[in-house]
């Protein structure tokens, strides 16, 4: 094998391909890339147990062939390669990579142990890559951290209609986004249309494929799958088993109270008073007489700040949050003013821009400060 590219080119290959590379691996083979160059292109393509990524590149092809090497190595190479052509081929047992006076050699791994590439599932339709990764980053910040609950540390995706729907939670807080998607003409009815994806996978691929337009995205039973033509990218991660707990009668609040304000001014307040918080402790929030008072801390370590918003449905209400939790609800709004539906102290608050209808986000509130 022997071909000549541009040194971004290959780099960002590399890069995303070695995206899904294992940190560390009791296979070795799994932390290789596999490089195959054929008819003008080259195909770098990397896997794991959980997931894999394939991209595809110009390249002048001098020589067809293939060659597995370890993904992480190649990509600190391909990170200090001068500016320009580099020029890659297979010598005895290892690949060399020259650019401009700089040469080095990459031993080869054994190809007959490397796994096939999983192959996609049956295409269900179209979603555009930038909306799709922005509606992941909103809900993802309430997806679990703890593996012991697997389940909680995925993300919910349901298609019904036109209809998508990404869900996460880990029992103190539930982020739902819903958008568009265009299902695939003449496509079979889904096996599963209710899946939970791994978060952090679901998040790097998202993060990944935005900005490369409209990508097909593959599903059946066991793997979700995205290609894109603009790209020459395709990608596809495990699902998780079982389902996460259902948000519509979390999300009906009954009778309750509605209170508007300035998302970013309430962000840096939050922050602000948020520094005297320790621990477990909370930042309280009293809405009233046109204003909301945040206040944190206790006894002579104490913060407050006092912003203009509007309350309907009660005279006062005073609720208290966790600051972090609170932080990552707001910030995964981008609207200029939300609205915090509250049922009470102690008791389950929604967070949404105005209309409600494609981002919520619901809260446990907790003890207000005596």
């Amino acid at each position: 094998m022997e071909f000549r590219i541009d040194s971004d080119e290959l780099t960002d290959a590399v890069a995303w391909a070695a995206r899904v590379l294992p940190a560390r691996s009791p296979v070795p083979v799994l932390g290789g890339l596999l490089l195959e160059a054929r008819d003008g292109r080259l195909r770098v393509s990397g896997l794991d147990h959980e997931a894999s990524a394939r991209i595809e590149v110009e390249a002048d092809t001098v020589r067809e062939g293939r060659a597995l090497v370890l993904g992480r190595r190649l990509l600190d190479i391909c990170k200090v390669l001068p500016r320009g052509v580099v020029e890659c081929a297979v010598e005895g047992a290892r690949l060399s990579v020259t650019g401009g006076d700089a040469r080095f050699g990459l031993s080869l791994l054994p190809l007959d142990d490397y796994p096939a590439q999983p192959g996609l599932p049956a295409f269900r339709g179209v979603v555009d890559s930038t909306a799709f990764a922005a509606a992941v980053g909103q809900v993802a910040v309430a997806a679990g951290r703890d593996d012991s609950l697997p389940v909680l540390t995925g993300i919910r995706l349901a298609l019904d209609g036109t209809t998508m729907t990404l869900a996460a939670t880990d029992r103190y807080r539930y982020a739902v986004r819903t958008l568009e998607w265009k299902p695939e003409d003449g496509a079979e009815p889904a096996e599963e249309t209710d899946v939970v994806v791994p978060a952090r996978r679901l998040t790097e691929i998202a993060r990944s494929l935005s900005g490369a337009g409209p990508v097909r995205l593959a599903l059946d039973g066991g793997s979700l799958g995205f290609e894109s033509e603009e790209t020459g990218t395709r990608t596809t991660t495990r699902l998780l088993d079982g389902r996460l707990p259902r948000h519509d009668k979390l999300f009906a609040l009954g009778d309750h109270a509605v209170a508007v304000t300035d998302r970013v001014p309430l962000v840096e307040a939050v922050k602000r008073v948020a520094v005297v918080a320790e621990g477990d402790s909370s930042v309280q929030l009293t809405f009233g007489g046109a204003a909301v008072q945040l206040q944190a801390g206790y006894e002579d370590d104490v913060a407050s700040q006092r912003l203009a918003a509007a309350l309907e449905g009660a005279e006062a209400m005073t609720v208290a949050f966790n600051p972090g939790y609170l932080l990552d609800a707001l910030g995964s709004f981008d609207c200029d003013a939300v609205t915090f539906r509250l049922l009470g102290p102690g008791q389950r608050a929604l967070i949404t821009d105005g209309a409600g209808e494609t981002h919520r986000h619901l809260l446990m509130s907790v003890k207000p400060l005596v």
